[in-house]
C-alpha cells in the first residue's frame, strides 16, 4: 500500500471512531423515552372485605382516590363496580400467591400519565351503600411509568369490619311498643354484603352480637341478639318499664378476625 493511500485509510478510520459514540447515543435516544415524556400507566384497584369477598355494586361500591403521596395531587378517582367474585376461590382454594380476582370481581380502573416513578397513595372509602359502616383505608405503592398494575389481582386493599344495620325500630323517635315490649331487629353482613348465619361460610356462631341499652344516659342492660332463622337477621326483645330517652348501640365482633361493626338508634318512652 502506498504511503498516501495508507494515510487516507488511517484518516477515514479515525473519523469513524470519532463519529461512532455520537451515532450510538443518537440510537439510544430513539429507543429510550426522553425524561419529560409522560407514559400512560394502567392501574386496577380493588377492595376486599376481611375474611370475605370483593366490595362492589351490591354494597354501593368503594370510592377510590389515587394521589401523589408527596404532593397530594389527585391522579385518579372513582368507585369500584362489579360483583363480589368467586366464593370457592376466595374462601376455600386461594393461597397468598394465587390470583383471587376473577374478571367480574369489583374494581376501579384508571390510566394515569406519569413521566417519572411516583409514590402513589390509595385511599379507599366505603361501602358507600352502608354509611354507618363506611371506613377509610389507605395504602402506598411505587408506580413506574408504563409499568401497568393491572394483571393478577391488581392493587388490593383490605377493609375490616361488619355492616350492621338496625331495621327495627325503623325510625328514631317515640317508641311504638307491642304490649309494652320493644322489638329490636338487626341485619349483620360482611362488608361485601355476604350473608351471615350459624354454621354458614360466614359463621355467626363465632360472632358476638350485643345490644347495649342506655336510659337517660345510664347503662340499663346488655342483651345478646339471637338468630331469627333468616340469613343475616338477628333480634331481641325487651321491656322499657320506665319513661325516658333510650339509646341503643348494637355491636358485632368476631374475635378470630378482629372484624367489628356497630349501628345506633334511639327512642323515647313517654309517661302514661
Amino acid at each position: 500500500m502506498s504511503p498516501s493511500l495508507h494515510g487516507q485509510t488511517r484518516g477515514l478510520f479515525q473519523q469513524i471512531l470519532v463519529a461512532l459514540p455520537f451515532a450510538v447515543a443518537l440510537g439510544a435516544c430513539a429507543i429510550v423515552p426522553s425524561p419529560g415524556a409522560a407514559e400512560p400507566t394502567e392501574i386496577v384497584v380493588r377492595a376486599i372485605s376481611r375474611d370475605a369477598k370483593f366490595i362492589g355494586d351490591s354494597m354501593g361500591g368503594v370510592r377510590m382516590t389515587l394521589r401523589d403521596a408527596t404532593s397530594g395531587e389527585v391522579l385518579a378517582e372513582g368507585i369500584t363496580t362489579g360483583g363480589t367474585g368467586d366464593t370457592k376461590r376466595l374462601m376455600e382454594t386461594a393461597t397468598r400467591r394465587d390470583v383471587m380476582a376473577t374478571t367480574d370481581a369489583a374494581a376501579f380502573r384508571a390510566t394515569i400519565d406519569i413521566d417519572r416513578p411516583r409514590l402513589v397513595e390509595l385511599e379507599a372509602y366505603g361501602p358507600l351503600g352502608q354509611p354507618q359502616a363506611a371506613i377509610r383505608v389507605t395504602s402506598q405503592q411505587w408506580i413506574l411509568p408504563g409499568r401497568h398494575l393491572r394483571d393478577g389481582n391488581g392493587w388490593i386493599v383490605e377493609m375490616p369490619g361488619f355492616a350492621v344495620d338496625i331495621l327495627e325500630p325503623a325510625i328514631a323517635g317515640s317508641a311504638v311498643l307491642t304490649n309494652g315490649v320493644m322489638h329490636l331487629k338487626v341485619n349483620v353482613v360482611m362488608m361485601c354484603g355476604c350473608p351471615t348465619s350459624p354454621g354458614g361460610i360466614w359463621d355467626a356462631d363465632r360472632y358476638e352480637i350485643l345490644a347495649l341499652i342506655d336510659r337517660d344516659g345510664e347503662r340499663l342492660t346488655t342483651l345478646p341478639l339471637g338468630y331469627t332463622g333468616t340469613p343475616s337477621l338477628y333480634s331481641v326483645s325487651f321491656s322499657p318499664d320506665e319513661p325516658g330517652l333510650y339509646s341503643v348501640l348494637v355491636q358485632a365482633f368476631d374475635a378470630s378476625t378482629g372484624n367489628a361493626g356497630i349501628d345506633r338508634t334511639s327512642f323515647s318512652v313517654l309517661a302514661k
